[in-house]
């Protein structure tokens, strides 16, 4: 394993995550290993503040999600603080911001790793799903909790995880509850590659940096083109925007803010019309 020297991302007072960065790749970890790495309002609350800078820092070009320890990833929601209508947090107020964080890795325009170093469960599970890619250690386990506690996400939870492994296995893993290792997660489509544990940061830092030798607008395009099909309206609507922003780059689209204020006609017929 290679000893790197991460840093900790400066400007937040984070409890519950460790926030770092290292040669332009961000780590976020869960850092509540006594409790298998559980999110609670807090929790989800700082990873938010995290993919929010990771989203407009510069100098951030992939992401790494993961669990303190070697025993978990995450196991979702912590049923201590579970309560009336959601996760009740220091104020009182039961809230479901994972889902809000759910959705920030879906639309963050760079590439998100999980990392599982472990059990990763019921929310935790879902978690991983919603990532781009997860590369696993060899003792990691998955599955669902959700129908025996009370719970559910019929959301990505769901229907993303039968474009990677079918309606039919979908079903399997929310009905019935069963874990899976490592090994059978990879053959379901939902871990792209599995390691020995001392090997597991060193490969996903690894596949971070040669995703980092590749156009990051491309990779951006793509990772939207991937969401539209199962977004729907608000995938298209994400897909346009980065349209958008790729086309404001153009002298086309200059031609024609520079008309506007110098009080003329545009004049589009000099950029080329292609087939």
């Amino acid at each position: 394993m290679v000893q790197r020297e991460w840093e900790t991302i400066k400007g937040f007072d984070f409890k519950d995550i460790l926030f770092e960065s290292y040669n332009h790749i961000a780590k976020i970890t869960i850092n509540r290993e006594r409790y298998r790495n559980a999110f609670t309002p807090l929790t989800t609350w700082e990873m938010s503040q995290a993919f929010s800078y990771c989203r407009e820092c510069q100098d951030i070009r992939v992401v790494i999600l993961t669990g303190a320890g070697n025993k978990a990833f995450c196991s979702g929601g912590d049923m201590h603080v579970k309560g009336r209508g959601g996760y009740i947090g220091t104020d009182g107020v039961p809230r479901l911001n994972i889902l809000d964080v759910q959705m920030q890795i879906r639309r963050l325009p760079k590439p998100v790793i999980a990392m599982v170093n472990g059990y990763a469960i019921g929310g935790g599970h879902v978690l991983h799903v919603m990532c781009d890619l997860t590369i696993a250690s060899e003792h990691a386990v998955f599955g669902q909790t959700g129908p025996k506690v009370g719970s559910f996400d019929a959301g990505f939870g769901a229907s993303y995880l039968a474009r990677m492994v079918g309606q039919k296995k979908a079903r399997e893993i929310w009905f019935l509850c069963k874990q899976y290792s490592a090994k059978e997660a990879k053959e379901m489509g939902m871990v792209n590659k599995v390691v020995p544990f001392a090997q597991l940061e060193d490969t996903c830092v690894e596949w971070c940096e040669v995703m980092m030798e590749r156009s990051p607008l491309a990779l951006r395009m793509i990772k939207a083109g991937l969401n539209a099909e199962l977004d729907g309206q608000a995938g298209i609507q994400e897909l346009a925007g980065d349209a958008t922003m790729l086309y404001y780059t153009m002298d086309e689209a200059q031609e024609g803010g520079k008309a506007f204020l110098e009080k003329r006609k545009p004049d589009f017929e000099k950029f080329p019309q292609f087939p």
